[in-house]
C-alpha cells in the first residue's frame, strides 16, 4: 500500500494495470511491463499482483535523434497497450472477482487494513469490525468467521445500521458506521468489492439529545467511596479528575504537570480533538484544592513534562471503570466519555450558565452544549414524575 502512495521511479504510467520499467542487459535498456493489482492475500494481508511482460524495450541513454524517436514510439505503443488492457480488466473485473473471491475473507482484509492504519481513529476502526462481527454472529452465524466481499449486500448494510442504532449508545452508531464505510470504500478502491454496499446507508442521530448515561453527584460520591480488589489507582484518579474537569480521555492521558498552574490553581491544555483547526482549542479550567491534591506534584525522578496519570490503553481503562461502577452498585452503562457528560450536566444543574459550560468544555459554539441543557430538563422532569401520584 505504501508503494502505491509513494513516488516510484520505475513507474511510467499509473492505473490498473500500471506501466513500469526495469533495467536489463547490463543497464543499457529498460524492459517495459504491466503490473495488475488483483486484491489481497487473506493469509498474510499482502497485495496480490500479476505481471505481464510487453517485450518492449527503451534505450536507457538514447544519444541520437533516431534513438530518441524510437524510444518515443515504443513508449506510445506501451501506453496504448496499457490503456487497452485496463479497459479489458475493467470489463472483466466482475467475472474475475467472482472467480478469485472464493479465497478472500472480508474479515481478513479488514484486519489487514487495521494493521496498516496509523491515524488517530484506529480504535474506532477496530470497534467497527467488532460490531460487524457481533452483528454477523447474531443475524448471519454461518458467516461470522468467513464472509466473501460480494456477500456483503446493501440490504445487509441497512440491517447493520439498524443494529448499531439499537446496540450502540449515543452518537456511537453513526461514528462506527462511518468507520466501517471507510474500510469498505478502500476495499472497492482495491478491487476487493465490485461496488459499495454502504452507499446511501445512514444512521440517523439527533445530535441535540444526550443519549449516554451520566453520573449524578450522589453516584459520583458513591463511586469515590468504593474500592475493589486490584483497582488501578492511576485510572481511578484520572477518571475522578475527568468527572470534575470534563476532560476527554485523549487529553487526560497526555496531561503533564506543566499543564498545571499551581500558583493560580488553573489547568490549561490544548484539546487533541481540535488542535490546529480551532481558535478555541486551548481550554482553561479552575482547579479547587481537592483536584490539586489529586494531581499532586512531580515525584522523584520526574519533571514538569512527566505524565500526571501515566494511563494504560483506552480499552484497559474502560474495563477498570466498568468494574468499578459495578462494584459501586451503579446500574448504568458508563464509558470514559460519560465523565465529560456528567461534568457538564452536573454543573448546569448547579446553576452554571450555558456559555460558561461551553467555555469549560472547549466548545467553539453553543450548538454542542445545548444537548446538556436538554438533559438537565429531562432530569428535572424525571424528578417531578418520581413523586407520588396526586389523587384529588
Amino acid at each position: 500500500m505504501a508503494e502505491s502512495r509513494g513516488k516510484n521511479k520505475n513507474l511510467v504510467e499509473a492505473g490498473n494495470p500500471r506501466l513500469l520499467k526495469k533495467l536489463v542487459k547490463n543497464d543499457t535498456e529498460y524492459s517495459l511491463y504491466l503490473e495488475y493489482q488483483m486484491g489481497y492475500n487473506r493469509d498474510n494481508g499482502t497485495s496480490i499482483r500479476k505481471k505481464e511482460s510487453l517485450s518492449l524495450y527503451l534505450l536507457a541513454s538514447p544519444r541520437t535523434p533516431i534513438q530518441r524517436q524510437q524510444n518515443k514510439e515504443t513508449l506510445e505503443l506501451a501506453k496504448k497497450i496499457r490503456f487497452e488492457r485496463e479497459q479489458e480488466f475493467l470489463d472483466n473485473r466482475e467475472g474475475y472477482r467472482l472467480k478469485k473471491e472464493k479465497g478472500i475473507n472480508f474479515l481478513d482484509y479488514y484486519q489487514s487494513y487495521i494493521s496498516n492504519y496509523s491515524k488517530k481513529d484506529i480504535r474506532m476502526i477496530q470497534i467497527a469490525l467488532n460490531r460487524f462481527q457481533d452483528f454477523l454472529a447474531e443475524y448471519h452465524p454461518l458467516l461470522k468467521d468467513f464472509i466473501r466481499p460480494n456477500a456483503i449486500t446493501h440490504e445487509m448494510m441497512v440491517k447493520f445500521a439498524e443494529y448499531l442504532q439499537t446496540r450502540s449508545v449515543g452518537e456511537g452508531a453513526k461514528s462506527i458506521l462511518q468507520r466501517f464505510k471507510k474500510v469498505v470504500r478502500s476495499a472497492v478502491d482495491q478491487g476487493i468489492m465490485a461496488k459499495d454496499p454502504c452507499k446511501g446507508v445512514v444512521c440517523v442521530v439527533d445530535d441535540q439529545v444526550l443519549k449516554k448515561d451520566v453520573l449524578s453527584q450522589e453516584e459520583i460520591q458513591k463511586l469515590m467511596d468504593t474500592h475493589y480488589q486490584f483497582e488501578k489507582e492511576n485510572v481511578r484518579n484520572a477518571f475522578i479528575f475527568c468527572l470534575y474537569t470534563g476532560m476527554r480521555f485523549c487529553d487526560v492521558k497526555d496531561l503533564r504537570y506543566s499543564n498545571i498552574d499551581y500558583a493560580n490553581k488553573l489547568l490549561r491544555f490544548e484539546q487533541d480533538k481540535t488542535k490546529g483547526h480551532s481558535a478555541r482549542s486551548w481550554v482553561t479550567i479552575p482547579l479547587n484544592d481537592g483536584l490539586i491534591r489529586l494531581v499532586g506534584r512531580p515525584k522523584e525522578g520526574e519533571t514538569k513534562e512527566s505524565l500526571v496519570f501515566n494511563l494504560p490503553s483506552y480499552e484497559s481503562c474502560c474495563k477498570s471503570v466498568k468494574r468499578w461502577v459495578k462494584c459501586a452498585g451503579i446500574d448504568k452503562h458508563i464509558s470514559w466519555h460519560c465523565a465529560r457528560h456528567s461534568f457538564a450536566v452536573n454543573i448546569l444543574n448547579n446553576g452554571a450558565n450555558i456559555k460558561t459550560v461551553a467555555s469549560l468544555l472547549g466548545h467553539s459554539g453553543l450548538k454542542h452544549t445545548e444537548k446538556y441543557t436538554r438533559a438537565v430538563d429531562k432530569l428535572k422532569e424525571d424528578a417531578i414524575n418520581s413523586l407520588p401520584a396526586l389523587n384529588l
